[in-house]
């Protein structure tokens, strides 16, 4: 049965209360496809347009709302990535460097993963276990992981895996078989568990993540790395993109932090703040007169209360999605 088009006065409210409670996971679903905040909310905008044109021809009872809306927005998102480079972490794309000591190597031609500001999704959800689902979705390390498949890869691991469609969904989403979805879902499994072989759960309590973020920004403050050195994970990775330049394991990451201060000076100040569902925080070194604004970092954090990956942004793009203020006093 098709339903007949509507075309009263109150249609843009029966759409607007239809539409709106998909919105916040259409965001999470663009941003793992494209990596960009900014071009993720652009498609869920083109989504919410693309949908608007068709829903005199919406039929539910051949999908959801939820179902038919990840179609349009999915397909949106691929349409996109024609255009548009793959935006991995340095961590994800090549070897760690040796010498904490040694030269910087930028990478400026690279479109980076952007971090995503908590604030941007407006608060958590409610429910503490689709607070604990979002945090795995959006957390740093999986998003980069994403960024190594080809799109269409991508795009059926995060139906399949993450949003639970059924094989036969995806495939009318992407206007492909069955068996080539399955077929594509193993390969996307084998590359993203390559990339990421622990995946951190996400699941330790938000207070104890903080805690051990907290205890972390005093020892940054007071430029204290034997302190630092205390709270890294055996095989902590250390990045910083747009540099190609990323290290692994507590000593190569304790020798990079005295390479900052010595360079830098042991006067800093920090804000915390939060991204991709992670602790985070926001440096300032200290100058002539107050501290100015030196990088956003995002933490990872493990069960044993220590740092397992550290991603430090110096980018002024991720500074203004950020919002934040180039000075303090």
């Amino acid at each position: 049965m098709t339903v007949a088009p509507l075309r009263s006065e109150g249609i843009h409210q029966v759409f607007a209360d239809a539409v709106e409670p998909h919105r916040r996971e259409l965001l999470v679903h663009c941003y793992q496809m494209l990596g960009s905040v900014a071009d993720a909310q652009d498609l869920v905008q083109e989504t919410m347009e693309r949908a608007w044109r068709a829903y005199d021809r919406y039929d539910p009872t051949r999908a959801s709302m939820r179902t038919w809306l990840y179609r349009i927005a999915t397909n949106a998102c691929l349409n996109a990535l024609d255009s548009r480079r793959r935006r991995p972490l340095p961590s994800g794309v090549g070897k760690p460097f040796d010498d904490p000591e040694g030269p910087f190597v930028p990478g400026f031609e690279v479109p980076w993963l952007q971090p995503f500001p908590d604030r941007a999704f407006g608060g958590p959800p409610a429910d503490p276990a689709e607070q604990a689902v979002e945090r795995s979705r959006i957390r740093l390390a999986f998003v980069a992981a994403l960024q190594l498949l080809s799109a269409k890869e991508r795009a059926v691991l995060i139906l399949r895996e993450v949003l639970t469609f059924t094989a036969q969904e995806v495939a009318a989403t992407l206007n492909t078989t069955v068996p080539a979805v399955n077929s594509a879902l193993q390969r996307a499994r084998a590359t993203v568990g390559r990339a990421d072989p622990k995946p951190e759960s996400m699941s330790e309590p938000v207070q104890a993540m903080k805690a051990t973020v907290d205890h972390y920004m005093s020892a940054f403050e007071r430029a204290d790395v034997a302190a630092l050195a205390r709270l890294l994970a055996d095989e902590v990775v250390l990045e910083m993109p747009p540099m190609w330049n990323w290290y692994q394991g507590r000593t190569a990451y304790a020798g990079f932090m005295r390479r900052v201060f010595s360079q830098r000076g042991t006067s800093w100040r920090t804000l915390p703040t939060s991204a991709n569902g992670q602790s985070a925080m926001v440096a300032y070194a200290h100058q002539e007169g107050g501290y100015r604004l030196h990088t956003l970092q995002v933490f990872t954090t493990g069960a044993a209360g220590t740092v397992t990956r550290t991603t430090v942004y110096q980018d002024p793009d991720v500074f203004a999605l950020f919002d934040l203020a180039r000075t303090i006093d």
